[in-house]
């Protein structure tokens, strides 16, 4: 049996997972009539193909058909041998898969009903079980979850009814761990990995802390939006809270350009589009939503739909709500949000700077000037900022708010004018 298992760029994680009983050739590409398709714009409608080799069950030969080139382990190849375990990715910055043989008895598949031009067994990784990992010999040392049974490999620790696999981040608030949730608490809880936030003991003796992060909770338990991660769970265990969010597999706009650069003009301004959407969002709910904390490092881009979800909600406050605490990443924050008094304006403000950050790499703090009305985002002489988009800039950054677009559906539609014909 083949396996082939689709990854999380950053994480290294399981996205999905095919597999292959009886097939000798395997088509992998972005069109449908192949075995796998993945539909991220890198990847080429027949990308390659896996052949197996006749001296061998267990031999597979890759062959790439791509312009934009396959990577072997780290290595370009146009053909070559696939070893046990082996790295495949589609492109230099495409979706990576991991290859696997498996001989002899294996466990169940989900069983699907025939599909046209896709004779895989398609399993969701993984199936929901026992709590304790499994002790099956045979995995590779990066793999999460055993090939033969899908239970984890290693629990670092138990937290309620959440597996702790791994710790993904570490910051001033809190630790977020990578968690498989096996139990059945709930239908839509059961089998999924997740994102368990804990807040930190330190910061749990703050009442300002505490405040922002259940304000957090409470803010995602009451939206629902493709570019909203998704809650799952609030609780207190041993004195700690925690919050449970839905894994988004994907990399922050500040990190996708320090690792590759600057974006094209088309791509910044879609993202930008999107991020208007879930703005118009928040800031058209019941009780309008202002995020507070718009820039690159909080928009984080899906690895499949290369949409943007929108993070961090520690510091979102209700519109017209008394002036408070001053939150706000310096660079992007509007001037009246440095005071301690947001307004939706004020989400929208910080879509200038982070456009400029996307197209040059640059952190926006170098392009304020002192004018008249104090000082102004004003990024001039920049190549990849046309005339209409740098007007569409200075619009949004305005100091007054009033001067400024006045709702995101507005500012998305100027964008939109922007969009390389």
């Amino acid at each position: 049996m083949v396996i082939l298992t689709l990854l999380d760029p950053q994480q290294q994680t399981p996205l999905r997972q095919w597999r292959f009983e009886q097939e000798s050739l395997i088509r992998v590409g972005r069109s449908p009539d192949n075995h796998v398709v993945l539909s991220d714009p890198l990847v080429s409608r027949h990308h390659l193909v896996l052949r197996r080799l006749d001296t061998s069950e267990v031999a597979w030969q890759l062959i790439n058909h791509s312009t934009n080139g396959t990577f072997l382990d780290g290595c370009a190849i146009t053909t070559g041998t696939l070893a046990a375990d082996a790295l495949i990715q589609l492109a230099r910055e495409g979706p990576r898969l991991r290859f696997q043989v498996l001989t002899g008895a294996v466990g169940p598949s989900l069983q699907l009903p025939d599909l046209p031009k896709a004779p895989a067994i398609v399993s969701p990784l993984p199936s929901s079980g026992r709590l304790k990992p499994c002790t099956h010999a045979g995995n590779s040392p990066n793999n999460l979850f055993c090939v033969r049974c899908g239970q984890p490999v290693r629990v670092e620790q138990t937290i309620r009814q959440y597996q702790v696999l791994r710790v993904l981040g570490k910051g001033g608030m809190g630790t977020t761990y990578l968690v498989w949730h096996a139990g059945a608490a709930t239908a839509s809880e059961s089998g999924k990995l997740l994102v368990l936030k804990e807040m930190n003991a330190d910061m749990a003796r703050i009442p300002k802390a505490q405040e922002l992060f259940e304000r957090e909770a409470a803010t995602l338990k009451c939206l629902n939006h493709p570019g909203i991660p998704r809650f799952y769970d609030f609780f207190v265990e041993a004195g700690k809270k925690y919050l449970v969010m839905e894994l988004v597999h994907g990399q922050d706009l500040e990190q996708r350009v320090r690792e590759t650069g600057p974006v094209s003009p088309q791509q910044a301004i879609t993202w930008m589009i999107q991020t208007c959407d879930v703005l118009e969002y928040l800031h058209n709910r019941p009780t309008p939503i202002i995020h507070r904390d718009i820039k690159p490092g909080n928009l984080l881009v899906r690895s499949l739909s290369n949409r943007v979800v929108v993070l961090d909600f520690g510091a979102v406050k209700a519109a017209g709500m008394p002036p408070g605490t001053r939150i706000g990443a310096e660079g992007y924050s509007a001037p009246e949000q440095t005071l301690g008094r947001p307004l939706p304006q004020s989400d929208l403000y910080a879509i200038g700077p982070t456009l400029v950050y996307l197209l040059t790499g640059e952190n926006p703090r170098p392009f304020y000037r002192k004018t008249n009305d104090g000082y102004r985002f004003l990024p001039k002489g920049i190549a990849a900022v046309s005339p209409r988009l740098q007007a569409v800039i200075e619009c949004v950054t305005d100091p007054r708010p009033r001067d400024r677009y006045s709702t995101a559906k507005e500012l998305a539609l100027a964008l939109t004018n922007c969009l390389p014909k």
